[in-house]
Parts: C-alpha cells; structure tokens; sequence
C-alpha cells in the first residue's frame, strides 16, 4: 500500500512535466503542401486583388511575405493571424471565409514566406492556434 501511494505521489509530481511541450513555432511544419495548395487556390480568388498575386501588396494593402510582414507577426501566434483574416477579410466581405479556408490560406502564406510543410494540416480551431507561435527567424 504504501508502494502505491510513493508511485502515485511521484506521478503527480512528474506530471506537469512529462506533459508540458514546447510549444510549437512557424517553423515545425504546422501545415501540409496539400492544404497550403487548397489556400492558394482560395487566395488567388478571395484575396489576391488587393494583396496581389505574390503577396506583395499595393498602396494602402500590406504585403503578407518579407521581412515586414513576418517581424509585424514575430511572437503573436497563428490564431491571431487567423482571427485578423477572419473578422476583417475579405475586405469587401468580413467573414466570407469558413474557418477550413481561413486555415488554408495561412498555410498557403506560410508556405509562401518558405516555413517548411510537415504532414499535418494546419488545424482551423482557434484555441489550437493560439498555441504555436509566428517566429520570424529560423531558431
């Protein structure tokens, strides 16, 4: 018995720290080509007249690649980015996008500003989200 309680007592001391994780960041291939693929196609036809074909932008539209674009989003998390397309994009029709295409197109963004693909998709939940991390450069 009290074996027992000793294991149960180490258990609960080691827990939090056999289950804490790192969290995750841009660059632990958070998304698959797959879905990156499915995002360009929703780009190019939701978004790309006025963030432009290659991201770049164009008079009062920000550019989403280079370096203003990932140090504006270093250390805010990719449900923050989902959330900003989601409330206010499209432009002419915030909201317009399901939580599946918001997912895809910042994956496609992702790829686009060359953070490696993985083998899993990029999960279109918020809370899942906010747990990994938009980090410009390369750890």
């Amino acid at each position: 018995m009290k074996k027992a309680i000793l294991c149960f007592l180490c258990l609960l001391w080691l827990f939090p720290l056999l289950s804490a994780q790192a969290p995750r960041s841009t660059w632990d291939g958070v998304f698959n080509e797959e879905q990156a693929k499915r995002g360009q196609a929703v780009f190019l036809a939701e978004c790309s007249n006025c963030h432009g074909r290659d991201l770049e932008g164009a008079d009062m539209t920000p550019p989403l690649t280079g370096a203003g674009f990932t140090s504006n989003w270093d250390s805010l998390t990719l449900g923050d980015l989902s959330e900003r397309i989601r409330i206010s994009m499209p432009l002419n029709s915030p909201g317009k996008l399901s939580r599946q295409e918001n997912a895809d197109v910042v994956a496609y963004i992702l790829r686009f500003n060359q953070f490696p693909a993985g083998k899993d998709e990029l999960p279109r939940d918020v809370p899942a989200l906010r747990q990994i991390l938009f980090k410009a450069a390369k750890p």
